[in-house]
Parts: C-alpha cells; structure tokens; sequence
C-alpha cells in the first residue's frame, strides 16, 4: 500500500508566516465558498416563479430543491481524494468553470429537465470546491495561529451563506427574472478563475498511488440512501421505504469501510485516523452539524407560520442571529492562540450552543426576539466548534492529504445536518401531533402549515381556535426538541473536554516541524505521518523542501 504520509513538508515548514499574498488569496478563495453554501438555501423564494414557468411536476420540483445537495454530499470524498492526486487548484478551477457553466445553464434553463440537470452539474462543481478552498488554506497558512484565523473565516463565511442565500433570493427574484439567483454566480467565478493561477499556490500528495475507481461508486451508494432516507423522514414520518434507504446506504457504507481497509491504494486512507485528534475532530463537528440544522428546522418556521411574517420578512429577520457568527470563530482563535487549551475552547462552545437551545426551549408563540437570541446564541457556538475541528483536522493529517481529510470533515456535516433535521424534526414533529386535538382534520396533524391552510377556510372562532391550537402545538414542539437538543450539546462539551484534553493545543501536521530552524550541521527531524521516521541532516542556508508550489 502506498504510505500517504509520504509527503513534503509544506511552505512555511520551518515557522513561515503569510503575508499579503495570502490574505488576498483567501479573499478570492471565500468567493465561491460563499456562492456554494447560498446555493443551499437560494431557491426558497425562486421556486414560485420557477414553477409558474417551467410548470414542474410534484416529484420534478423536490427534485429541483434537493438533487444539488444529493450530488454534492455523495462525490465530496471522491472530490477530496481527487484533489489529493492532480492539484487541489487544477481541481478548484475547473470546478469553478464547471459552477459557471452550470448557474448559466441553470439560469437559462427552458424545461425542468434542464433544470435539474443544471443543479446536478452544480452539485458537482460544489463537490470540487468545498474541499479544495478548505485544502489550499491549509496549503497557505502553515503557521498555526495564522491558519485558525484563516480557517475561522471560512466557517463564518460557509455558516453565513446559507442565511445569506434566501435573503438574495428573495430580493433578486423580487426585481428580476428567476434566472437571477444562478447568474450572480459568474463574475465570482471568472474573478477566481483570472486570479487563482496567480494568487493560489498548486499542492498536491506526492505519492497518491492509483486512483480506487471502484471506492466512488460505494462511496455514492454510501453516503447518498441515507442522506435521502434521513432527509424525508422529519416531514414524512418513519415510512418504511426511508428506513430500508438508510439501512442499504449503511450496509454499503460497511462495504466501503472493508474497501479502503483493505485497498493497496485507498480513496480515504485509514492512516488519517491514527492522527491524536482526527477521529474525535470529524465526530464533534458532525455533532455540530447536528445542533445548527436541527435547530433551522423550527426557526425558519417559527417566524413565519407562528409569528405570520412574509417570507422576506422572515429571511430578514433570520440575518440578525449571523452577526454573532462573524465574530465567534476569529475569537475562539485567539483563546487558542493565548494558550487556552482546545478542549475548554470546544467544551465552552458547545455549552453555549446549549445555552442558545435552552432559550429557544423558554420561547411562546410570540417571542420573536428571545428566538432571535437563542438562534444567534446557538450559531455563535456551534461556529466555535466546527472551526476549531477544522483547524484540528487539518492540522493533524498530512499535507498530501488535506483534501481526503476536508472532504470527511464535509461529509460529517452533511450527514450530521440531515440527522439533526430528522432526529429533532421527529420529536418536535410528535410533539405536535400529540397536542392537535383527535376530531381536527387530518391535514392539521400532518404540519403547522396543513393547519393553518384548513384554519383558514373555516368559518370565525373555529378557524381562529384551530390556528392558535396549531401554533401553540408546533411551539410546544420546538421547546421538547430544544430540550433534547441542548441535553446533547451539554454531552458533546463533556465529550469533547475527554476527548480533546490530551491533543495539543497547536496540532502540527505531518511534514510540518514544530522545531526551530536548524544550523549547519544540525540533524532535522521532520515529524511524519503514522509510521514515517526520516531524518536527515541540512547544510547552511538549505529550505526544507516546499510540498506547495505557488
């Protein structure tokens, strides 16, 4: 089996810091982060229009919402080990040529067909470059310090743009044509694509091996059947045609664990997880994934069915809870940096997000900011974490394989947002079906929205009794999930606190020396992935050997 660990130190490798190079590339790399993460959420206020025009079926307009997330979720790991192989910037651009190509396709598309071929090309393009961002500002910024704060960006920027995505909708429709939503994707684009072979340096795994064709197809089969299955069940219930989906994608996720164990040359190589901190880096943020997608399940309903806002209204009033986003990573940072271990970093942001669940679970049918607050609480929280897993993550595997480890840490989150959604939803849903009274029509127990659709068309107090019953209903719900919630996140902190206690604060990636520069003569000992020992002795004057090449 070829050693993955088998790589050049990467640039900075002796203490370097970045400087503005950099920073700008960063800046140009947060672009399509950005416009990949809104094109999660940018279709909440398009798809009237879209369906007035192209006239989709039932079954083409889901299709149209989720197959983006579909694709993306079920090729991250193929992206990330691709990256690996042929340059995570080869591999970012023409994923940014391939989002270009399909957001014009998408705009301009004239049946549903298109459409949904579109956003599948979309998904691929996403695929390539949430990984790929995420690898090459661990390519850049080899300092530790310098790469937490780069790293905090990029989670407030990701956990940003799904906010951001509904709100630029909703305006752009509002003004324009529906095609809008897809076109703002390409001066972004062609902006990375004019300035990235100039600004992003190239890196790759030196020693790959061959490329396992067969790991993609059971990586897809994976990840895809329990990403549908649990993605359904909050809104459908536990129907059995979810449970066999994620049952199936499970067995065939065992599949691919036995492949890559036993693979000369694995897609996802098991050496990553002999890294102190790996495992428990792509535990804790798929458990913080869990916490900020269970939680946008109630309050993107509470503000418009509970409270009766406008869906612009609502995506307005949900950008408020992000402000607390933008600054809850870049400090967590710099606890890090002043010495505070990570483990109370992690265990303190988990605890807040459980806070910011225990005010949600305070909330009544008219308490518009006490949600707010518990929203922007939660967030602040949860960012905390994901970003401080992400910097242990990269920090603790190879170079040569930044892009694999991305893509798990990817991955995690989707599963872990899908989860939350279903296992939050589930009990939020129960909850609300138990307080709706037997005699109430069927289409009231099933959703808040069925409720409110048949409130309205009885006559007087009846309609008024059943619409209040129905949001009181829902809000008792969303308490009995936050409870749940909050439990969990106070059983994450004290995982993480376990866990994390014995990893070092400052994790120094394989092929990276924590030591000082070396004088002549001196032997440099270059710390090295899971059984790699190499030393060698350097001459005056002579630069460890660069894995990065701008």
């Amino acid at each position: 089996m070829t050693n993955p660990t088998s790589t050049t130190p990467a640039p900075g490798a002796s203490g370097a810091r970045a400087g503005r190079r950099e920073w700008t590339a960063l800046g140009v790399l947060m672009l399509p982060l950005l416009l990949v993460s809104m094109d999660v959420s940018v279709l909440y206020f398009a798809i009237p229009a879209i369906s007035a025009d192209l006239r989709p079926s039932g079954t083409q307009q889901l299709w149209i919402f989720d197959i983006y997330a579909f694709v993306l979720a079920g090729l991250l790991m193929t992206m990330g080990s691709l990256g690996d192989r042929i340059g995570r910037r080869r591999l970012l651009l023409i994923g940014a040529a391939a989002f270009g190509t399909a957001s014009a396709l998408a705009a301009y598309a004239d049946s549903a067909g298109t459409l949904i071929a579109a956003r599948a090309l979309l998904g691929v393009g996403g695929a390539t470059l949430m990984p790929s961002t995420m690898a090459i500002v661990r390519t850049m910024f080899t300092d530790p310090g310098q790469r937490a704060k780069a790293i905090g960006l990029w989670s407030a920027v990701m956990t940003g743009g799904i906010a951001l995505g509904s709100v630029m909708s909703g305006v752009l429709v509002q003004y324009f044509w529906w095609g809008s939503v897809f076109l703002v994707n390409l001066p972004a684009m062609v902006l990375l694509l004019a300035l990235g072979p100039f600004l992003l340096p190239e890196s790759r795994n030196p020693e790959p091996g061959r490329f396992d064709l067969l790991s993609v197809p059971l990586s897809m089969a994976a990840v895809l059947p329990v990403i549908y299955g649990i993605k359904e069940i909050p809104s459908e219930g536990w129907n059995v045609r979810y449970v066999v989906s994620v049952t199936v994608g499970l067995l065939f996720a065992a599949l691919f664990v036995h492949r890559q164990r036993t693979a000369r040359s694995p897609l996802i190589s098991p050496a990553l997880f002999r890294g102190r901190g790996f495992a428990p880096a792509v535990v804790l943020n798929l458990v913080s994934s869990f916490g900020m997608m269970g939680s946008a399940f109630f309050t993107t309903q509470y503000l418009q069915s509970v409270l009766g806002k406008s869906s612009m209204s609502a995506a307005l009033w949900s950008l408020l809870p992000t402000v607390l986003v933008g600054v809850a990573a870049p400090v967590a940072a710099q606890l890090v940096d002043k010495g505070v271990h990570r483990a109370h970093v992690v265990a303190g942001g988990f605890a807040v997000a459980a806070g910011g669940y225990a005010l949600l679970a305070l909330a009544g049918t008219d308490s518009l900011w006490l949600v707010l607050a518990g929203a922007g609480i939660l967030a602040a929280g949860i960012v905390t974490v994901m970003s401080q897993m992400m910097d242990l993550a990269l920090g603790t595997v190879p170079v040569g394989n930044s892009g694999s480890a991305a893509s798990l840490l990817e991955t995690g989150a989707e599963f872990g947002g899908a989860l939350g959604m279903a296992v939050l939803g589930s009990i939020g849903t129960a909850v609300y079906r138990h307080d709706i009274p037997a005699g109430a029509p069927a289409a009231a127990h099933e959703t808040l929205g069925g409720a409110l659709a048949v409130a309205g068309h009885l006559p007087g107090d009846a309609g008024r009794a059943l619409a209040s019953t129905a949001r009181e209903a829902f809000t008792h719900g969303m308490q009995a999930a936050a409870v749940a919630g909050a439990v969990l996140l106070l059983a994450a902190a004290l995982l993480a606190e376990t866990t994390l206690r014995r990893v070092a604060v400052r994790a120094a990636g394989a092929g990276e020396t924590a030591a000082r520069p070396t004088r002549a003569g001196e032997t440099a000992a270059r710390p090295t992935g899971a059984g790699e020992t190499a030393a060698r002795p350097t001459g005056a004057g002579e630069a460890a050997a660069e894995e990065a090449t701008a």
